[in-house]
């Protein structure tokens, strides 16, 4: 199932005391795609990069990496041309052994933070954040997007109450197998409900789960994790008795 998105105004990479936002942003400004609606302030100039970044959040998220993002070159540093070195790169380049500071508001400064960095890091961090920048060179708003939280809103619910269903069936028998999760289910309760449960729709549902901390996976045995158990317990107090009895046993009430 989906993800809830906000993106986050983190830093103005331009000289805003200068050219200052004329949308009126500030940092920590910040606009949330909750499943249904857009929620927040946002410049409209943001929107033909940010929606489709939040788009690919939605459906991936903490998955999601910039293609980017694989690429070696942003740990080789900077080069010069060197004639003499073509018989090795191919090319013609060089190594550069030493850090390249560029003053305040240099074109440079708009590359990802750690990108061509000597000394080389050590990890894999450059373009690690999903960002999107403002259009505005002068400015330079930059937003950090990130999947927060599950999707509870829209078409998103009855994924989400199965999401919720699997975290109480796991946290009343702890270290359960996960291919065994479907055999706490009835018959009735895995195909006549929306959406169906069968082993792939499961396994998608309880991946999310973990990526956002509700669950832990050891040994491909589950365990609901204390924020699961009060993302269970805030979510029983949303329902009516009668939707309890339907979703949950008694005792779990």
């Amino acid at each position: 199932m989906p993800f809830k998105v906000r993106a986050v105004l983190v830093a103005f990479l331009g000289d805003e005391e200068k050219y200052p936002c004329q949308f009126g942003h500030k940092v920590g400004d910040e606009v949330i795609l909750d499943g249904e609606k857009i929620i927040g302030k946002i410049c409209p100039d943001v929107l033909p990069d940010l929606i489709p970044k939040m788009m690919a959040l939605r459906y991936a998220g903490p998955r999601y990496k910039e293609p980017l993002y694989y690429a070696p070159f942003w740990y080789a540093g900077v080069s010069k041309r060197d004639p003499s070195m073509k018989k090795y790169d191919g090319l013609g380049f060089k190594p550069i052994k030493e850090p390249i500071i560029e003053p305040p508001y240099h074109m440079g400064n708009l590359l990802p933070p750690n990108a061509f960095k000597y000394p080389y890091p050590t990890e894999r961090i450059v373009l690690q954040d999903v960002t999107v920048k403002c259009p505005d060179t002068r400015t330079v708003a930059l937003f950090k997007l990130e999947a927060f939280d599950l999707s509870d809103t829209g078409y998103d619910i009855p994924y989400f109450r199965r999401q919720m269903v699997l975290l109480d069936k796991i946290s009343r028998k702890p270290g359960i197998e996960v291919e065994k999760l479907l055999d706490e289910f009835t018959i009735f309760e895995r195909e006549d409900i929306h959406p169906p449960l069968n082993p792939i729709v499961v396994e998608t549902l309880v991946e999310e789960l973990e990526l956002l901390g509700y669950l832990e996976i050891r040994d491909r045995k589950a365990y609901i994790t204390p924020k699961g158990e009060r993302k269970l317990n805030d979510f029983k107090l949303t329902l009516s008795e009668d939707e309890k009895t339907a979703l949950f046993s008694p005792e779990s009430k």
